[in-house]
């Protein structure tokens, strides 16, 4: 029997204002094309009509709104976006009926919204991308991104004017994305963003509907779903909030792995401050201590810039010393370099190169003199590896303490049998200061 090809959705697009707009316009049609939509040349075709507004002048304004109207008359399904998307209770209130108003820049968003208007009917026969997308790491780990921009201001970074404040997916086009990519082979999905314990704050009143029940835009509730949907779930780069500290039962139950990267940065007080990082690295101790109290495996990595502007030897033996109590799985360590942009760059009491070289050795020293012993504590034990590469005489993976391309590995042996994305027990045979070896359990 022949197979029948299925019918693409058809989407219209008005583009107003000026050729900033014109180019944003193009870029949401490539990704809807790519997405297996076909455009369509008038409002009677379409599924969906997309309206990229201008709010320059007044004038335009107004005729934006026109164009609204028109889409919404000739066509009655019409999804708004573009600079007048700033005023989405102007638009609302003149059309009530439209599906969507996102903003200008919000590619996502608004491509999430036709997704949800007219979903697409991939197909192997007519479309050259597959559903999950295309990806540039292996097969069986994928990463996730929840939110763009970032609310904080700290003195030596430059993303929030180059990626303007905290602005959150909804929770069910993540979770929608995540089972894609699990359908598609992911394993384990690795969640991203420049402050991932921030996410949903600024979508906090806007619960979505996801498999019949109520989901949150909250680290928590959407950690809590994914970890439903994917085998391992790994969060990067969480600020140490307090309510991060509800996310450590869902690692101790398994549906979250027992792993945190929290960029601390420092730990003196002063150096923090003069960052503008939030925290209390007293109260984190605590927490860490805690933390690994309820999930004992909890593995923790984290990133520290020395030699910041003003940084003393003081302040500089004061994180070596909360090293040592923290006891943290993996750190990584930076010399402080100014960034064209970063305020820091104006601090008085510049640290001299040379002091810097000689801080890094010390802290990785340090460092590694810590990880050597933790992983040595693992010598013996039975741990969850998931599998990426195989080769003739054995395998290379990863435990649940180890991210891809950043953290240590597990080196197999007789385990040619293997393939990548498998998960299996390994018993962990030896250590060195970054790495452990081991084999598949019988």
């Amino acid at each position: 029997m022949a197979t029948k090809l299925p019918s693409p959705p058809r989407v219209g697009m008005v583009s107003l204002g000026c050729p900033k707009n014109l180019v944003d316009s193009e870029r949401i049609l490539t990704q809807l094309r790519s997405d297996g939509y076909q455009m369509s040349a008038d409002y009677a075709g379409a599924d969906v009509v997309l309206v990229n507004t201008c709010g320059f002048l007044d004038s335009a304004k107004e005729e934006s709104l026109e164009a609204i109207g028109e889409a919404i008359k000739e066509n009655g399904r019409v999804i708004v976006t573009g600079c007048m998307g700033k005023e989405a209770e102007v638009i609302r209130a003149r059309f009530p009926d439209v599906l969507a108003v996102t903003g200008a820049h919000q590619y996502e968003q608004v491509v999430e919204a036709v997704h949800a208007a007219a979903p697409a009917n991939l197909s192997p026969y007519l479309d050259l991308v597959p559903d999950a997308g295309l990806k540039l790491t292996l097969r069986h780990y994928s990463y996730l991104k929840i939110s763009e921009g970032c609310n904080h201001r700290c003195s030596f970074c430059i993303i929030p004017s180059l990626r303007g404040d905290l602005v959150s997916r909804r929770p069910d086009a993540i979770l929608r994305e995540a089972e894609k990519l699990v359908a598609a082979g992911t394993r384990e999905l690795l969640v991203i963003s420049q402050d991932t314990s921030a996410y949903g704050i600024d979508i906090r009143k806007e619960p979505r509907m996801w498999h019949g029940r109520e989901v949150v835009p909250h680290m928590t509730d959407l950690a809590r779903e994914l970890g439903r949907i994917a085998s391992w779930v790994r969060l990067h780069y969480v600020y140490p909030y307090p309510h991060v500290d509800q996310v450590i039962p869902l690692m101790a139950e398994g549906l979250v792995v027992p792993y945190l990267d929290i960029p601390f940065q420092h730990a003196a007080p002063s150096v923090l401050r003069t960052m503008k990082r939030p925290g209390n690295d007293a109260k984190v101790l605590q927490r860490i201590h805690e933390w690994r109290r309820i999930c004992p495996d909890i593995a923790i990595r984290s990133t520290f810039v020395v030699g910041f502007p003003g940084e003393t030897e003081a302040d500089f033996q004061y994180l070596l010393d909360w090293l040592d109590e923290a006891q943290l799985d993996r750190v990584g360590a930076f010399r402080f370099e100014p960034v064209e942009g970063a305020t820091a760059n104006a601090l008085p009491d510049h640290v001299p190169e040379a002091v810097k070289e000689e801080r890094y050795a010390r802290i990785m020293e340090k460092t590694a003199a810590i990880s050597a012993a933790k992983l040595q504590a693992k010598v013996g034990r039975t741990l969850p590896v998931i599998i990426d590469e195989v080769g003739d005489e054995g395998a290379t993976g990863r435990s649940q303490a180890d991210a891809p391309e950043i953290d240590g590995q597990v080196f197999l042996r007789d385990a040619a049998h293997l393939t990548a994305g498998d998960i299996v027990s390994v018993v962990i045979e030896d250590a060195d200061e970054h790495d452990l070896y081991g084999v598949p359990k019988p």
